[in-house]
């Protein structure tokens, strides 16, 4: 057996573990239309990405934690062996997705996860699933696939007949690139208000309940305390697995442009940052990152041949699997930690 509070040691190593994939799943959103543009080089992302992600977790993310922390498996019910499974499980679909080089939902992985768990012990909250997070789900990438669209074909097309967006004055200008690099840390900003509390709402919950924990802090306290351990890893997992998806998002669906840049990074960005401060609904920044650039791709070339590119239909593919991939293997580590008495 592990000294009292060693056992600790290997849930906050899987949250780390945890953090750098979902830096590399989250690498793609955020620098994505900035990189494809070729505004910023790839060496300098992490670094600003790291920094972004933890400013936005700290100051914007106390609503998605307290969701995956305790409002779909009850927070007395976040113990050791829940949490390191939860976080194990997640780690694998995420470390699966990013070695496929698709950008996926750490966000759906987990709440797949702690709703296996749920199930499992017969006090899954239906309500807050179905009726707010899984509509999320739909609905937000849907818009931000149709505002893309309808900004694309009733803004951006008009003013490319004027000439505008084309001229070299207005591609190379400064402005355009401080203006696409702003909403690319924006971008960051939001991933951290929602995704660093798929690691952190867990293990804050687990460490709350440890004998002597709510006598000595509390829980506002603990959740800073595992923001400042996981946040910073997210600009490592940028750079072990930044590349393959930077490239994926940012150059194979659609060729992007710098104004096109402009509006997928502020449309993606602020329907996250709105999830995440209203009612703290975890959510896919991946996917609503690529519904705007599908939004932006077919008002330029249309659906046939933005929807016939075999780069989007892999997108879906794994979208399903990862979430799935997280639900049965929490499933499987109960049955089997359970038949084997630990």
């Amino acid at each position: 057996m592990l000294e009292p509070g060693l056992h600790l040691l290997i849930p906050v190593l899987l949250a780390v573990m945890l953090a750098i994939v979902m830096g590399g799943s989250g690498t793609g959103p955020s620098f994505s239309v900035a990189y494809g543009a070729g505004i910023i080089k790839r060496s300098t992302i992490p670094l600003l990405f790291g920094l972004m992600v933890f400013l936005g977790a700290a100051i914007a993310g106390k609503a998605t934690g307290q969701t995956l922390g305790k409002e779909i498996l009850p927070a007395e019910m976040m113990n050791y062996k829940g949490v390191t499974i939860i976080l194990f499980s997640v780690f694998l679909a995420l470390l699966i997705a990013n070695l496929t080089g698709i950008p996926q939902s750490t966000s759906q992985a987990t709440v797949f996860s702690v709703t296996a768990v749920s199930i499992y012990y017969g006090v899954f909250n239906s309500n807050k699933l179905f009726f707010e997070i899984i509509p999320t789900w739909f609905i937000l990438p849907v818009f931000s696939f149709l505002l893309c669209f309808l900004i694309g074909r009733f803004l951006y097309k008009p003013l490319r007949k004027t000439g505008i967006s084309y001229a070299k004055k207005f591609n190379k200008s400064h402005w355009l690139k401080g203006a696409i690099l702003i909403l690319a840390l924006y971008v960051a900003f939001s991933i951290g208000s929602n995704n660093v509390a798929n690691a952190v709402g867990p293990l804050t919950s687990m460490l709350y309940n440890e004998n002597g924990m709510q006598q000595s802090y509390d829980k506002d306290k603990i959740m800073l305390a595992t923001v400042f351990l996981t946040a910073p890893f997210f600009g490592l997992g940028s750079v072990l697995f930044g590349k393959k998806i930077l490239h994926n998002t940012g150059k194979e669906i659609v060729l992007l442009g710098k104004f096109e840049a402009l509006i997928i990074a502020f449309v993606s960005g602020s329907l996250l940052l709105l999830a995440s401060l209203y009612k703290g609904i975890p959510t896919s920044l991946v996917q609503l990152n690529v519904g705007a650039i599908l939004g932006i791709g077919v008002s330029k070339m249309g659906f046939a041949c933005i929807f016939k590119k075999t780069q989007v239909n892999r997108f879906f593919i794994i979208w399903i699997l990862a979430p799935l991939i997280a639900f049965v293997c929490t499933l499987l580590l109960l049955l089997f930690f359970d038949y084997i008495g630990l």
